[in-house]
């Protein structure tokens, strides 16, 4: 992988590698996590339906909602996800949807974050060992990872979440996703610079300047650099953010509606 691409061949990827590909000629990235034997576990928005089969997807935000209505004819299991989570296997073909593969840099010097204009490629974090990222992916499939939100809780966060450990203290914010910060930056850097035009008459100039302001922002939100950040053992993950109560209510409620149609068949 060089500067200019992360793109690498299927041969390339081992098991706890972040990888990610294009959706939308390019206009976003969808990441997961590759956890060997040609499966992903990645993070969606919720849907409503289910069954175990092939996502087809459409665009929203970042990420897509799988209505799951074409089979797999690889991988019987391709699309598994428990219940009320957006937390989903898929082999590496559904994941790809006939996308090049890239792979997600870790790690990388603060020049090396900055050169690569584009959000969502890379962070200065250093990823921890292939077994913690695929024990947290795992854990994750089966426990869910919360609701989806565009800014905060997206997928590139998930895998984010399972290579690194690091959660995002300040709710309010934006979260660890680069993609994210690419999008809330631009039109920030762009704000920042418009005085400047009264200073910098060039155009040239204005670009320059609008760009370093830009790159300055991503870089400032890079959870490599950032101080709102905490590592979080999995296990903690739903306790730390309140999710535990939500699939407790949700077990509850399923419990619940079992028992009264237990009630009314016996009462007939």
């Amino acid at each position: 992988m060089g500067i200019i691409s992360n793109r690498v061949e299927r041969s390339e990827i081992k098991p706890g590698d972040h990888i990610y590909t294009y959706r939308a000629i390019f206009a976003y990235s969808h990441h997961g996590i590759f956890v060997g034997g040609s499966k992903v576990v990645h993070f969606t928005p919720e849907r409503q339906n289910d069954s175990n089969s092939c996502p087809e997807s459409s665009l929203i935000s970042f990420d897509e909602i799988s209505d799951l209505s074409s089979s797999c004819p690889t991988y019987p299991d391709c699309g598994f996800r428990q219940p009320n989570s957006g937390v989903v296997l898929t082999c590496l073909d559904c994941f790809l949807r006939n996308g090049a593969l890239y792979c997600f840099d870790y790690g990388v010097s603060p020049s090396v974050f900055i050169a690569k204009v584009r959000g969502g490629t890379c962070t200065t974090a250093p990823s921890d060992p292939p077994d913690s990222v695929i024990h947290r992916a795992m854990y994750l499939l089966q426990n869910g990872f919360g609701n989806y939100d565009v800014f905060q809780n997206n997928c590139e966060d998930f895998t984010l979440y399972c290579k690194t450990g690091l959660l995002t203290v300040d709710r309010l914010g934006v979260g660890r996703s680069g993609q994210a910060s690419s999008v809330i930056g631009a039109p920030l850097a762009a704000l920042l610079s418009s005085p400047l035009k009264l200073l910098i008459p060039s155009p040239v100039g204005v670009a320059t300047v609008t760009a370093g302001m830009y790159c300055m922002s991503r870089y400032a939100t890079d959870i490599g650099v950032r101080t709102d950040v905490i590592k979080v053992a999995v296990e903690d993950l739903a306790v730390n953010l309140g999710w535990a109560g939500s699939y407790e209510e949700v077990a509850e409620e399923n419990e619940a509606s079992d028992t009264t149609d237990c009630q009314d068949v016996n009462h007939k």
